[in-house]
This record gives structure tokens, sequence and C-alpha cells, in this order.
């Protein structure tokens, strides 16, 4: 199981890093999380260069993909160079979007006729695409799920996890990175949001 996270020049590293993190709470040989970046290492908005572990091309055959926002989406959707490289398919790959990571999915096609969440800067830009912005943390239709604000990351890695491993692990995965003292709460907040996937209901 591979699952790559789309970061990009002047990414949110709370979008990237905290979905990286949970991710990597499920101990499994055939479990591989990467960072997948359109060159060699990126540098986020807030000074902080990492190397990608995956490219955009190993990405797109990936089972599942998030991708994180940054600084610098607006102007990376309007790249040729880059959004050709990148060949998603919600038929057989579970696709999540942080944020203005959202835009990157409207500006592929990959939100037709599916309302989807993201932050607030961006909200303008993704209804300009012809998206229906909702107003809430967490979406999923399909394949295909969406967040809003930056830890709301969370529940696109428990998306995920549920997904491709059960709800259960979900559960373990958000109460090991959960508060002290609030691990029941966060846990349960977490999996009502991401319950809205009907795939995911008892």
């Amino acid at each position: 199981m591979h699952i790559c996270i789309l970061t990009f020049e002047e990414f949110n590293e709370l979008d990237s890093m905290i979905a990286l993190g949970i991710l990597n709470r499920i101990k499994k040989p055939n479990w591989k999380v990467s960072i997948a970046c359109p060159t060699q290492s990126v540098t986020s908005m807030n000074g902080l260069t990492i190397q990608s572990q995956a490219t955009l091309e190993e990405a797109n055959q990936a089972d599942a993909v998030l991708i994180g926002s940054g600084m610098k989406t607006r102007h990376i959707v309007e790249d040729p160079s880059i959004m050709q490289r990148i060949k998603l398919d919600p038929s057989r790959q579970l696709l999540g979007a942080q944020c203005s990571g959202t835009l990157m999915l409207a500006k592929l096609g990959l939100l037709k006729n599916i309302p989807a969440c993201t932050d607030l800067t961006t909200t303008p830009w993704v209804k300009e695409a012809g998206v229906n912005v909702l107003n809430q943390a967490f979406y999923a239709e399909g394949n295909i799920a969406t967040s809003g604000g930056c830890l709301a990351s969370s529940y696109l890695a428990a998306w995920l996890i549920a997904r491709l491993e059960g709800i259960e692990e979900a559960k373990s995965a958000i109460h090991y990175v959960a508060p002290v003292g609030e691990k029941e709460t966060y846990v349960e907040q977490a999996i009502k949001n991401i319950l809205c996937d009907p795939a995911l209901r008892y």
C-alpha cells in the first residue's frame, strides 16, 4: 500500500507533516507513506527544506494520494509543466486534498458535481473553479475527500486509514496523537467527521 502526499514549493508544514505523522502510525510491511514533490527538494512557507521521497509520476501510480496546501498553489495550478505531470484517477485511487490542495483537485477536473471543503482564503478561488464549497472541516464522496483548516489534516489521515485498514486502526492512530486528557473527545470528533463517507458507515 503506497500513499503519496503531494508537496510543493512554499508548502504548509502542518498539512503535509501532520498527515505524514499520523499515516505512519500504521506499522505494516506493505504500508509506505511518501512525500512526493516535483523537484528533489522543496522549501516550506516558513523556510523548512525537505527532500522528496517520490516523484509526481510515482504518485500517479500510488494507491492513495493526499494534496497538501501552500502559498504558491494558485501559481502551481497555472503551471502546465507541473500540472501535466499529475494524472490522478479516483476510479483506482483514494484522493484527498487539504485547503488550497482542493483548488488543485478542482483544476484537475476531479471535483465535478462534488462539493468540497477548503480554507477560508482559498474559498473564492475554488468557487471560481465551479465547485460548491462547504462550511465544514471535512467531506468525502466516493473516493475523494477534502478538508479545510490546517489541523483538519488529521481528518484526512484518519479517513485514509479507515478506508484502507478499518475504523479501529483510524481510532488508534488518532488516539495516539490526540492531546492528553482530550483523547476520547478528539477521537470521537474525528470519527464523526469521516463517517460522512457512506463507505465507512457501520
